[in-house]
């Protein structure tokens, strides 16, 4: 079971990162607020679609005899550029995993997406993606929040429209720590999604991972989503999540989220 790695120095952030979460957030309820409506034919459960959204997330996660966590989060993304994508996530967790309630911001993550090439070959449609995450650890493992360690991590992605309507995804990316706690693992992830009528959705996403500082223990976890939209410009959906594999993150759990496009 993975949980986060003990210390015993307090990572709690200074009041400068705690200036740069406030302003994160106000940017986040500007462009929801401010945003002017367009129509959006893709899809933002897809990771490489060109979106503009703002989802608010609840995961709550089991952790077997450690615990459980519950993530509450906000996930956006714009589009600067046809060319560009940025997108945002601010998590903060309420747990029991150091044997006590805990509860406040766990991260924030800012991720840049870059689309070199589009095209069709064949009867598929293909979007190829390169990007980078940089995620900025704002908990205190003391207190089982966080994971101690501010991360980098570069990955590469396309996305397949395939003549039945599905969209298949692959991705890879590598995490690495660059302060704090020693991070290092790489993902293998592949995405299924399918569009139904009424303005439904079915997703299916696999992770498999190679941890580096875990005697290159695999990880993995399944998610499954189910959602709706209810307009062009509001839509709703469920989460279903499994871990699986040596060292697993968590061993089951449930979600639910709103998601507003513009």
């Amino acid at each position: 079971m993975r949980i986060p790695t003990w210390s015993s120095t307090n990572t709690n952030r200074t009041n400068a990162a705690d200036l740069f979460v406030t302003r994160l957030v106000l940017t986040g309820l500007l462009f929801l607020v401010c945003a002017v409506v367009t129509a959006q034919d893709e899809n933002a459960s897809n990771p490489l679609a060109k979106v503009k959204n703002t989802d608010l997330r609840w995961n709550y996660l089991d952790v077997g005899s450690a615990g459980h966590i519950n993530d509450l989060y906000v996930d956006g993304a714009f589009m600067p550029l046809d060319s560009l994508k940025l997108k945002y996530e601010l998590h903060y967790w309420d747990t029991n995993i150091s044997g006590s309630g805990e509860s406040g911001l766990e991260s924030v993550r800012l991720k840049g997406i870059f689309y070199p090439k589009e095209g069709v070959r064949g009867d598929v449609k293909y979007r190829i993606a390169v990007g980078m995450d940089w995620i900025l650890d704002l908990g205190d493992v003391d207190e089982g929040i966080g994971t101690g360690a501010d991360q980098v991590a570069p990955f590469i992605g396309i996305a397949m429209g395939l003549p039945s309507g599905d969209m298949l995804i692959p991705l890879l990316q590598h995490n690495q720590s660059y302060s704090g706690n020693d991070v290092s693992f790489t993902t293998f992830r592949a995405i299924w999604l399918r569009t139904l009528p009424q303005g439904r959705w079915l997703k299916a996403d696999v992770k498999y991972s190679i941890d580096w500082e875990n005697d290159k223990a695999t990880p993995g976890s399944i998610e499954l989503q189910y959602g709706k939209n209810l307009s062009r410009n509001l839509g709703l959906y469920v989460d279903g999540l499994a871990g699986f594999g040596g060292y697993k993150q968590f061993d089951w759990g449930v979600g639910v989220g709103v998601r507003f496009s513009y």
